[in-house]
């Protein structure tokens, strides 16, 4: 497989990466990933106060990542592709295993 070109990957990290480099926007797609969630619940299941919810969720929709659905003054989020949470799952079982790589290395100095 060759290489990405370089506007790809520009766009990749100005799309993607960018927003998933937040802990709290990881948390809030792996809790959408359960279910669609109005911000209110969000926050309350997440335990973060719900205008913080709102900037994370806010920068996850700009950048493609959530969707909404409006139901009068309320609004449901929701994953915009599943595919995500595999994206996710798969970057960190690699930071698992080179966390291991790099243990049995001081194991064995």
């Amino acid at each position: 497989m060759s290489s990405p070109p370089a506007k790809e990957i520009n766009l990749l990290h100005a799309n993607v990466c960018q927003a998933v480099a937040d802990p709290k926007r990881i948390l809030i797609l792996y809790a959408l990933h359960e279910r669609p969630y109005k911000v209110t619940h969000l926050a309350e299941t997440l335990s973060l106060p719900q205008p913080t919810v709102s900037r994370h969720l806010r920068v996850l929709r700009q950048q493609g990542l959530v969707t909404t659905e409006r139901s009068g003054t309320a609004v449901t989020y929701d994953l915009a592709d599943r595919r995500i949470i595999q994206a996710l799952d798969l970057l960190r079982a690699v930071m698992n295993d080179v966390v291991l790589k790099r243990s049995d290395l001081i194991a064995k100095e």
